[in-house]
């Protein structure tokens, strides 16, 4: 099981807290623009890249518009993460991109 929060309520977290958010969509996504401190972990990497993981911090995670994310959201949350999907993805995010 697994929370999800909209863009507005996690773009006003993000401005008040350190929060870790992890960017699932693919390499050439993620070189395209990204949102500045996420760790890129592309779904295809899964369950590999998933080991850097610690199961007792909350995970933010993105994708381009939350499909991806809620998936990833489902894998990590059966592996005992604790992991928000972030929804609306990065075409919803209103700030810059690097």
């Amino acid at each position: 099981m697994y929370n999800s929060i909209s863009m507005p309520e996690f773009e006003q977290k993000w401005k008040n807290e350190t929060i870790p958010l992890i960017d699932v969509r693919e390499m050439d996504e993620w070189n395209n623009g990204h949102v500045e401190g996420a760790v890129h972990l592309p779904l295809s990497a899964f369950p590999v890249g998933t080991t850097q993981l610690d199961k007792n911090q909350e995970y933010y995670v993105m994708c381009h518009s939350g499909g991806r994310s809620a998936i990833a959201c489902q894998q990590l949350a059966q592996e005992g993460y604790q992991v928000v999907n972030v929804m609306g993805g990065i075409s919803a995010w209103k700030g810059e991109v690097i």
